[in-house]
């Protein structure tokens, strides 16, 4: 069981991590979402979600749980060694991890960094 828990040194929890990671990432833009990849040091991938735009703390909450699930379940699918920010605009509304991994796979093999 434990090779699927979602420990927290794997979260940005920062301010400042997620500014370094809005000053020095990479932006790649998808249908109502975004991710900002900065490289890091430590070896494996830290993910940070940004939710804009969103009146409701129910749809906030829920897009935020649909993505930590799929980064939970699908970290191996992400390039390695990287601080990633997902931002979401409003309009995207996941239904299921496996919906959030179609969308961020087809963003990262057009920017080839994954193959499709």
């Amino acid at each position: 069981m434990k090779q699927f828990s979602l420990p927290k040194p794997l979260l940005l929890t920062k301010t400042w991590e997620y500014d370094r990671v809005y000053r020095q990432g990479k932006r790649l833009r998808g249908p109502n979402f975004g991710l900002v990849l900065a490289a890091n040091t430590l070896g494996g991938n830290r993910l940070g979600i940004s939710v804009h735009g969103m009146k409701k703390a129910v749809q906030r909450n829920r897009i935020k749980r649909i993505v930590r699930e799929f980064y939970r379940l699908h970290r191996g699918l992400l390039p390695q060694a990287y601080d990633i920010v997902f931002t979401v605009r409003p309009g995207f509304l996941p239904a299921t991890p496996d919906a959030v991994q179609e969308a961020v796979v087809k963003l990262l093999a057009k920017a080839g960094l994954v193959s499709a």
